[in-house]
């Protein structure tokens, strides 16, 4: 009888750590995060245009070059309507990132430039002031839509988690420099501004004058504007 005893205890256990252990093999049997905004499966391979990510290359054939970047000592041209510029380090910049999760920006900025209000979709960003002063900040999503904002220095560092909408406003009467690190090879950007009232074709402008409160004159006003993206604007 006790040894039955424990034979049932025994198998008891066993279902209780397999109960437990299910939900991690969900968890492990997730989908890559994706590198791009979409990708439309299709039977035939021949006719596929984009993979998530790069090809590899051999890896007999790497060298030292594939891992390099020069040129981000260099401030970029901020003569633009923002007063900013970002160079960005991705993976189309130094093929050894393929894979691994990372990359870099350097922001420049003119006299009271601006990055204007923008969301990385695939990563979070931790920033860097080099030089100035930056009026930083990012939004919580719905429905609470707070806002974290500080005003940092040179030395100080802020974090924006990804996906949500953040922004940097240079305060001063001089150039500012950040550098910041990203969570992915290839972030992606999507400049609020830009992706609302810049989209081609155009969101109709029944939509945008119910989501905004305003009149169809200002929806065509704000339409008609060339909206600048700091992020290629070398």
């Amino acid at each position: 009888m006790e040894h039955h005893n424990k034979m049932i205890k025994t198998g008891f256990d066993y279902f209780i750590v397999a109960i437990v252990a299910l939900p991690s093999l969900f968890v492990m049997a997730s989908d890559p995060s994706p590198l791009q905004d979409f990708c439309v499966a299709v039977d035939d391979p021949k006719a596929a245009l984009f993979v998530n990510g790069k090809f590899c290359k051999n890896r007999n054939n790497a060298t030292a070059e594939d891992f390099f970047f020069s040129g981000l000592q260099h401030a970029a041209n901020t003569s633009n309507p923002l007063g900013a510029n970002i160079t960005q380090v991705n993976v189309l910049k130094i093929p050894g990132l393929n894979t691994l999760g990372i990359s870099l920006i350097r922001i420049d900025f003119a006299p009271y430039g601006l990055n204007p209000p923008h969301l990385h979709p695939r990563a979070s960003e931790i920033l860097l002031v080099l030089e100035g002063t930056l009026y930083v900040g990012f939004v919580t999503s719905n429905p609470n839509n707070t806002l974290f904002s500080k005003i940092l220095n040179k030395g100080d560092v802020f974090v924006f988690p990804q996906s949500l909408i953040h922004f940097q406003l240079n305060l001063r009467n001089t150039s500012a420099v950040a550098v910041a690190s990203l969570s992915s090879q290839y972030p992606g950007v999507i400049t609020i501004g830009n992706a609302v009232f810049g989209s081609k074709p155009p969101i109709l402008v029944d939509v945008l004058t119910k989501a905004f409160h305003v009149d169809k004159s200002l929806i065509n006003y704000l339409q008609g504007q060339y909206w600048w993206d700091v992020s290629n604007s070398s």
